[in-house]
């Protein structure tokens, strides 16, 4: 059942209230209505999401929704390693291994609901799968995260007993004298606000990238130079954690950062992000060069590259390639954006193509070709060809930019996601500063905080699964105890 509003005449009575409709909102009312499907009396089900209907789905609807694991649907085995290392020992070591003992299982759970999972051709090495470069590809569902929203919501319209409310916000959650939580206020489009009664809620409607004045509060200034990566996170908004730090919840991650990624400027499709650029040279607004391509490969830099060119390079970057990049079988497949690179038979006229200044573009070109060392340019692996005498310096992959034709694009970095979010327990309840769970209230996927300083790639949509399951799953199991 769903409906495009809230309305007086829709029941107000749920067993459960998931707040959000992307992989998270959408794994927990989906286990939850398969973990009660026996019970005497029908339970109910409500599913809160601030978009229209045609717009639902938060950023998991445009995203690839890469997914770290191998073949046999196993998480990949270095990533507990690497966010403790990353992380300086801040992450939650505990909750990694429950996400890497839980990942088989619930791939299995999207694949019984029609999500199908591939293995798609990826042209540069990448971490995934060991800790060491490979060039395994990295899996994803086909048709990316809209796959996930379509095959899960179709489930949710299918149940009688789940009430789908679209545009609709949350405002604020209600509590008993005892603490627990039994309900949420919400407003429906006609500005009228009203509570539904529920005797558990999911937080699951993402972090605070949708929110410029949270985001200025704690990422920093000039944060309202950040685009979106996608129009479906402009409703996350920091609900969630807004209302669970109202009730006295207790936080987790870096506050301060954010997961952001370099993006084609040329255009406003959703999710061009530029992977393929380890082969190529970045050049800020002035042609000079800011950051080593080539320290790592593409998933252990893209966000830091990101990062940077909001802010330190007054969100305007270039970059720079030549028909050697070109030559990298399926190359295309790593520059996801839907306008094809500009490019010219000479630095001039591609400067021209991109807008800047011809004669600063050739000696930035010049100058890092001169650097470039001796070595066999090889795409597959950290090959060691680098630079000397340059800085920043290029630690792999530095090969002179000196074969027509010569390939560019207008770069700049967009918001993905945030870092700091809301504390829970291996249970997904959402607790307060001494550990405490807070009875009824949940919280699973970018509304809960995990990273420190950097975000192993391919990981947001499948934790959100994951917990998304693990929180409804205790939710169903305690209303029964």
């Amino acid at each position: 059942m769903s409906s495009s509003s809230s309305s007086s005449s829709s029941p107000e009575e749920y067993d459960l209230v998931v707040i959000g409709f992307g992989a998270a909102g959408l794994s927990a009312a989906v286990t939850y209505a398969e973990a009660t499907a026996d019970r005497e009396t029908p339970v109910r089900i409500a599913v809160l999401e601030r978009s229209a209907k045609e717009d639902r789905g938060g950023a998991t609807r445009w995203t690839g929704a890469f997914l770290r694991v191998n073949e046999d649907r196993q998480l990949d085995t270095d990533y507990a390693d690497h966010l403790t290392r990353e992380s300086k020992g801040l992450v939650d070591t505990a909750y990694v291994a429950r996400l890497a003992q839980e990942t088989p299982q619930t791939l299995a759970f999207v694949e019984r609901h029609g999500v199908e999972i591939s293995y798609d051709e990826f042209p540069l090495p990448h971490t995934f799968d060991g800790g060491v470069p490979s060039m395994t590809p990295p899996a994803s569902p086909l048709g990316g995260g809209a796959s996930i929203v379509s095959h899960l919501g179709a489930a949710l319209e299918n149940d009688p007993r789940v009430d789908i409310r679209y545009e609709t916000e949350a405002l604020r959650l209600t509590t008993t004298d005892e603490g627990a939580v039994d309900g949420v206020v919400v407003r429906g489009r006609d500005g009228r606000t009203h509570r539904l009664r529920g005797r558990s809620v999911v937080l699951a409607c993402g972090g605070f990238q949708g929110n410029v004045e949270a985001l200025t509060r704690y990422v920093g200034e000039r944060a309202c130079d950040l685009p979106l990566i996608a129009p479906g996170i402009a409703n996350n908004r920091g609900d969630a954690l807004r209302m669970a730090m109202e009730l006295g919840a207790d936080t987790a991650g870096q506050f301060d950062m954010i997961h952001a990624e370099p993006v084609d400027r040329r255009t406003k499709a959703a999710d061009a992000v530029l992977y393929g650029f380890a082969c190529g040279i970045f050049l800020n607004g002035k042609l000079e060069r800011f950051f080593d391509e080539g320290r790592d490969t593409w998933d252990n830099t893209f966000e830091h590259v990101g990062y940077e060119i909001w802010k330190n390079q007054d969100q305007e970057a270039y970059w720079i390639a030549d028909a050697k990049t070109l030559a990298i079988p399926g190359i295309m497949n790593s520059l996801l954006s839907d306008v094809p690179p500009e490019q010219a038979d000479t630095l001039g006229e591609l400067a021209a193509k991109l807008g800047v200044d011809p004669e600063g573009l050739e000696k930035s070109v010049a100058e890092f070709n001169a650097a470039c060392g001796p070595g066999e340019f090889d795409h597959t692996r950290l090959d060691g060809k680098s630079t000397t005498g340059v800085t920043p310096p290029k630690s792999n992959w530095a090969t002179p930019l000196d074969t027509a034709p010569f390939i560019g694009v207008p770069v700049t970095s967009a918001v993905c996601f945030t870092y700091g979010g809301i504390r829970t327990d291996l249970d997904g309840r959402v607790v307060t500063p001494s550990g405490a769970p807070i009875n009824g209230l949940y919280a699973a996927g970018e509304a809960t905080g995990l990273y420190y300083h950097s975000y192993p790639p391919a990981t947001s949509v499948l934790r959100s699964l994951v917990f998304g399951r693990i929180a409804a799953t205790h939710a169903a199991a305690r209303q029964t105890a």
